[in-house]
């Protein structure tokens, strides 16, 4: 789950990691309130949608300007003015995709005197197993380029979860990041305190681009990005609060609500598969046989007939939709009773689409007599690569 900017500099100021002030706005009016409240005589006017690049975002609409998603005001009438424009438009960004986000919220801040701009965020690190801060002197631009381009500016430190934090990480980062004096010591307090969020609120992913070093030597942390884990958030009633489904994507948040884990593609194949890695290897295997997927669709371990109706409701609600794939692997879960949640979401829903399933594992051969016996046009497969085929063809067939 993610929450916005000015969501991230609240929980900072609770965990003691300097940020500038700001106050949040969902009006012009309120925009200017915000800024009347700072010391001025520099704002900065962001919108507020969970994607990156906002700075060099564009919007729609001709009315918004030529400016980006965030801006520099030097007047309150700036301010009111910069609102105006950015207030209920289309912005999109290098993470929105074409389609865009509209901005429904502001985050007016006090303007910086900056010195330098740096990055720096936190991960949850597969290949170790630990949480990892990755932090580099090349603020400001994306991580992504800088990795390609100069990988020798970047550095990632590991954190031992037996140990936990200690001051030797923060410096070590801090000298990386070439701080001296109070920015030293501030980035080592910064860092810890930033490790212990991280690790108190489930969080997967924080990212500050850019971290700041003002003119009077002060850290500041001027942007929030912030990813939580979705299974923990049960022990967090109040990040829960914090989120926006207008953010969200509607088949995204219909999914949730029958624990199923769906994420929307662009293809015109729709997926239901068991298991994480199943479902990334068929989306892989679909665009190997020449077509794209329309989702990823994970069940879970184990799908009663109801989940498998609301995972096939939820793909046939895609317009783009032209042919499914079911991929299941009966380990925990019986391939009979997939089978069955398979025929009844057919007959219930009226599937009209061409329809490919490919079972494997436990009571495989009873689930297969079941989907023949249904007197409905499921195609059978023998393996991903001759269901991923055999989908990819009939769907070529329409055209």
């Amino acid at each position: 789950m993610n929450i916005h900017e000015y969501q991230a500099k609240e929980l900072y100021r609770q965990y003691g990691v300097p940020t500038a002030i700001g106050y949040p706005a969902f009006t012009i009016d309120e925009a200017v309130e915000a800024a009347k409240k700072l010391p001025g005589p520099v704002y900065v006017v962001k919108s507020q949608i969970h994607a990156g690049g906002r700075g060099k975002g564009k919007f729609k609409e001709a009315e918004a300007g030529e400016k980006g998603g965030v801006r520099l005001a030097k007047s309150i009438e700036e301010v009111r003015e910069f609102a105006t424009q950015m207030l209920g438009k289309t912005l999109v960004t290098i993470q929105t995709g074409a389609a865009g986000r509209v901005v429904n919220r502001l985050y007016v801040e006090d303007g910086s005197q900056i010195e330098r701009e740096l990055y720096l965020s936190a991960v949850v690190d597969r290949s170790t197993s630990r949480v990892s801060f990755i932090v580099s002197t090349e603020g400001g631009v994306d991580i992504e380029t800088v990795a390609h381009d100069t990988p020798e500016k970047i550095l990632t430190v590991a954190i031992d979860p037996a140990t936990g934090y200690s001051a030797f990480y923060g410096r070590r980062i801090a000298a990386s990041l070439g701080l001296t004096g109070e920015a030293n010591k501030a980035c080592v307090k910064m860092v810890g305190d930033l490790y212990r969020m991280f690790v108190e609120k489930d969080m997967s992913m924080l990212e500050i681009n850019p971290l700041v070093v003002t003119k009077a030597g002060k850290l500041v942390a001027l942007d929030g990005k912030m990813d939580f884990d979705s299974n923990a958030l049960f022990r967090h009633p109040e990040i829960v609060a914090l989120r926006d489904l207008a953010e969200e994507d509607p088949a995204e948040i219909e999914a949730s609500k029958h624990d199923l884990a769906f994420i929307k593609l662009d293809g015109s194949i729709g997926c239901l598969v068991n298991g994480a890695g199943l479902a990334m290897a068929t989306l892989d295997i679909i665009q190997l046989y020449g077509s794209s997927p329309a989702n990823f669709l994970d069940v879970g371990g184990s799908a009663p007939k109801e989940r498998v109706k609301a995972a096939f409701e939820i793909i046939l609600n895609d317009p783009n939709v032209k042919g499914i794939l079911v991929n299941i692997f009966g380990g925990i879960m019986r391939c009979d009773i997939i089978a069955e949640g398979v025929v009844a979401a057919s007959k219930e829903l009226g599937v009209t689409v061409p329809l490919v399933v490919r079972l494997e594992g436990t009571n495989v051969e009873l689930g297969k007599k079941i989907m023949a016996d249904s007197g409905l046009k499921i195609i059978p497969a023998d393996n991903l690569a001759d269901a991923a085929r055999k989908i990819v063809d009939e769907v070529k067939k329409l055209g």
